[in-house]
């Protein structure tokens, strides 16, 4: 109810549609592969088939993909809502798949005045949020933050939140579809209803003392041919923005598998023999995210124009600081983007 009929400039084949639509999932368990040995296949059929090396050996193919990545389109404010943790997802959400949420989001464009509330701003007792969600002020009792163009977001598990419209976002996430919504503006389903509230759950799931969630201040290096931005590594995900005008050389690590989702330019993107000579490289655009297999080994990002594209992964975070040290950021940076 809060979406769009036109997601251009991301997917310019998706416009003038007949219902609004609110959120694109890049990596859902029904999405699906476009190519590679997968190709047709949904996200979780090829997950639990694909070789274990391909996931990384602190992956577990038993369990569900981990993380869930997709855009955001409102043209309204979404309800004002909260996530729980893993720790009572386990114990009171086991037939919703048992897993909490925490996310961040990535602002890919904002029109000027654009906002999102994170966080209960400071003094508001359980009681009194209570209070306000009964007579429609609760958005009062959260923090207002301003966002631009490039701005991330983290919005861990138990914080209360809310975007508003005029955004296009890219949300990083725990796969996880687990949502306690606590206050809807009054709105109705097209058939007149009204969407379920969740206020007992919610209260027992907010955080109302220190607030750990809010805008990001990320850490930018220079690397090789671009510049990356560091916005947060936590233990269920790192999230980074690489700005590429020329080929950037990589190589995966065995751990873990690698997303990159291309936010604006085109290019090819090489591996194997290709790295070197060219030959079967695939082409990649806007709005797609790519998986690259932790087996991978050497391959390379190649863009035909200036691309930006967010680069996600599960660190392990016993060394992600060192990890993070050879990236060139300073102690004080490295505290800053690690969330443990």
């Amino acid at each position: 109810m809060w979406g769009v009929n036109s997601l251009a400039p991301l997917f310019p084949q998706k416009t003038n549609l007949s219902e609004h639509i609110g959120e694109v999932w890049l990596t859902g368990n029904e999405s699906r592969f476009a190519t590679g040995p997968f190709a047709g296949r949904s996200l979780a059929d090829a997950w639990r088939a694909m070789p274990p090396e391909w996931a990384g050996t602190r992956m577990n193919i038993s369990e569900p993909f981990p993380i869930l990545a997709k855009f955001l389109f409102p043209a309204d404010k979404l309800s004002i809502q909260v996530h729980p943790d893993d720790e009572y997802a386990r114990k009171h959400e086991t037939a919703a798949g048992g897993v909490g949420k925490t996310e961040a989001w990535y602002i890919v464009s904002a029109e000027p005045g654009a906002s999102v509330y994170v966080g209960v701003q400071r003094g508001i007792t359980r009681d009194q949020f209570r209070r306000a969600i009964a007579d429609g002020t609760v958005e009062d009792c959260l923090a207002k933050v301003p966002v631009t163009k490039g701005d991330a977001v983290f919005v861990p598990a138990g914080t209360a939140h809310t975007i508003g419209p005029g955004l296009v976002i890219c949300e990083v996430q725990e796969n996880s579809d687990l949502t306690y919504r606590v206050y809807d503006y009054g709105r109705h389903n097209s058939d007149g209803s009204t969407r379920p509230l969740h206020i007992e759950k919610a209260l027992n799931v907010i955080n109302f003392g220190e607030q750990r969630g809010g805008k990001l201040r990320p850490a930018r290096v220079q690397a090789q041919n671009g510049a990356i931005e560091h916005f947060v590594a936590c233990r269920h995900f790192d999230l980074e923005k690489w700005e590429i005008a020329s080929p950037v050389s990589l190589e995966t690590e065995r751990g873990h598998f690698e997303l990159w989702i291309v936010l604006s330019g085109r290019g090819k993107i090489k591996w194997g023999s290709a790295v070197a000579s060219g030959n079967g490289a695939a082409d990649f655009g806007p709005g797609e995210a790519w998986f690259i297999p932790a087996a991978l080994d050497r391959w390379k990002i190649d863009p035909q124009t200036p691309s930006c594209i967010l680069h996600v992964y599960i660190p392990d975070l016993s060394l992600h600081a060192e990890q993070l040290r050879r990236y060139g950021l300073l102690t004080a940076e490295i505290a800053r983007v690690l969330v443990k």
